[in-house]
């Protein structure tokens, strides 16, 4: 299973690649850090503005998936960091073999930190589906150090304290994304969202297409402009 993901992922790489190449734009910033646990994080960063964004990708992408979505985002003047997790790319660290079980918070708290001794001021991340249950342990074990969470079709895992989630949070999802069982996944992130504190928000897109897939649908245009207004407003 995880071979599979990572073999999609690479895949994901590499057409993002070319596609970065015939629009003729600069690459990104290639960064690496390690983790408190011992792993090693490679990243791309866009951008140089006081904001900074950590963009957490699901168990089928990779840093490369987020290319469009961070250049939307320096645009918007943050500074974004789109990381690969451990077992992905060449970032590396305890749990790798297996992602969907590896402590991936520990990627997303040194993406957080690198951030904020690169320049930034304040921290968001956006985490989709696998990425999001990584930023909601990151939050947890660090309160305050994430400002802003978007959860992108994805929740904090079943047995995760939602109430102590600090800072402003977003749950955004198609109505009819299902699981591999064929089971609605919105009732798991409304109920995620009815426990967890204000302030957050709760907003519900057309269709069935799962987390980043989304981008690449109609309602990919309006996925952004929610991300985008959710981490600008004060």
């Amino acid at each position: 299973m995880a071979s599979s993901l990572r073999a999609h992922a690479a895949a994901a790489m590499l057409a993002g690649a070319c596609a970065l190449a015939a629009a003729g734009a600069p690459g990104p910033r290639q960064v690496s850090f390690p983790t408190e646990d011992g792993g090693l994080v490679h990243a791309d960063v866009y951008g140089d503005g006081k904001r900074g964004v950590v963009l957490a990708h699901g168990a089928r992408f990779d840093k490369a998936s987020w290319e469009k979505q961070a250049r939307a985002l320096e645009g918007e003047g943050f500074r974004v960091l789109a990381l690969d997790f451990r077992g992905y790319g060449e970032s590396t660290g305890p749990g790798q073999a297996d992602p969907m079980t590896a402590p991936l918070r520990f990627d997303v708290l040194a993406a957080v930190r690198w951030l904020r001794a690169d320049g930034a001021t304040s921290v968001s991340a956006v985490g989709a589906s696998m990425g999001g249950w990584a930023v909601a342990e990151a939050a947890l074990a660090a309160p305050g150090e994430i400002e802003r969470i978007v959860f992108l079709a994805s929740w904090p895992e079943r047995h995760s304290p939602v109430g102590r989630l600090k800072g402003r949070k977003l749950f955004i999802t198609a109505r009819d994304d299902r699981d591999g069982t064929g089971a609605l996944r919105l009732p798991d992130i409304r109920a995620a969202f009815e426990k967890a504190p204000e302030p957050k928000r709760l907003v519900l897109l057309d269709g069935s297409a799962h987390a980043q897939f989304l981008f690449e649908t109609g309602q990919g245009e309006r996925l952004l402009r929610e991300i985008e207004k959710f981490l600008s407003e004060p």
